[in-house]
């Protein structure tokens, strides 16, 4: 009986778990289709709310796809978002900073800026190594939970710059996971 018991109170919680796992926040979860895979990224609007507004807005008209990986550091980070591939680029609207004590660790995904801490626009990097060093300085919006592997093959840049000969990696199609039909 007891073994009956125990059995049940497995299968209920495997059940609670599998039921969790496909009751993911789509509307806050990004795709990035690479050469090499898909990207998933949870979104975190209560950290972020005015910064991941653009990323949805971005992608849902199309903007980031075809987009190069313009600057990647090995051991550090990979950033996307410039339409220019040239670093100096963005889209939409200028963005207040909403920093965080979240840190930077691998697989974070934060907004690139300038000096200027109200600069950021449409660029962004995806954190390959934890750097502590960022946080608190840039906004974080987002958490890869799927897809490390596809990051970390992304054509790396020039030790220093991070500046991506040609051909760079591009972010294939970028689309908030509500949108996509199953």
């Amino acid at each position: 009986m007891r073994r009956k018991f125990l059995f049940s109170i497995a299968a209920a919680a495997l059940l609670s778990v599998a039921g969790t796992a496909g009751a993911a926040d789509k509307e806050n979860t990004l795709y990035i289709d690479l050469k090499d895979g898909r990207v998933v990224i949870e979104m975190l609007p209560n950290l972020a709310p005015k910064h991941v507004a653009q990323i949805k807005k971005l992608a849902r008209e199309g903007k980031y796809n075809g987009v190069a990986f313009h600057r990647v550091i090995e051991g550090f980070m990979a950033q996307t978002g410039d339409p220019e591939g040239t670093g100096r680029g963005g889209m939409g609207e200028l963005l207040p900073a909403e920093f965080s004590k979240t840190p930077h660790t691998r697989g974070t995904v934060s907004m690139a800026r300038t000096d200027d801490p109200n600069s950021a626009r449409s660029q962004f990097f995806i954190v390959l190594k934890d750097s502590n060093f960022l946080d608190g300085k840039y906004t974080v919006w987002g958490k890869v939970t799927s897809g490390m592997e596809f990051v970390d093959k992304i054509k790396k840049g020039a030790p220093g710059s991070g500046a991506v000969a040609p051909p760079p990696d591009k972010m294939i199609k970028v689309q908030v996971a509500a949108d996509v039909k199953s």
